[in-house]
């Protein structure tokens, strides 16, 4: 049996780092590393002080789930309306869906993982009722 790709990471060594969003931080948990960017894995937190966007967009995935850890999150989903997430909350992002943040807490962490690892994302108009 192989076990090239095999990872560990712990939060003891953490180092989290700013990326799509400049009002998150995100830990990179040696997924994409591991599996030659088929998936990718990282735990997002907000950033103090930092204004978050609600600017609409869309993410080129195969598969995306967000899973809150810890505080609340709030998006607004096309077809679904407003939906919070809390710690314990999970949820599935289909492929292109339109959506944007309407909040989210100071403390809040989320685990994410998607497919592919390096995906774009794109920027939409927002539009008004």
């Amino acid at each position: 049996m192989s076990t090239q790709g095999f990872t560990v990471t712990h939060a003891r060594d953490a180092r989290f780092e700013r990326g799509l969003r400049a009002f998150f931080e995100y830990r990179d948990l040696g997924i994409r590393k591991a599996t030659d960017g088929r998936v990718g894995a990282h735990i997002i937190r907000a950033v103090a002080g930092q204004n978050f966007s609600n600017q609409p967009h869309r993410h080129d995935t195969e598969f995306q789930l967000v899973y809150v850890l810890k505080g609340w999150i709030e998006f607004e989903y096309e077809g679904q309306g407003a939906v919070r997430l809390e710690a314990g909350s999970c949820t599935y992002q289909p492929h292109d869906i339109r959506h944007r943040e309407l909040g989210h807490s100071g403390d809040v962490e989320i685990l994410e993982v998607v497919l592919p690892a390096d995906f774009a994302t794109q920027e939409l108009e927002s539009v008004e009722p």
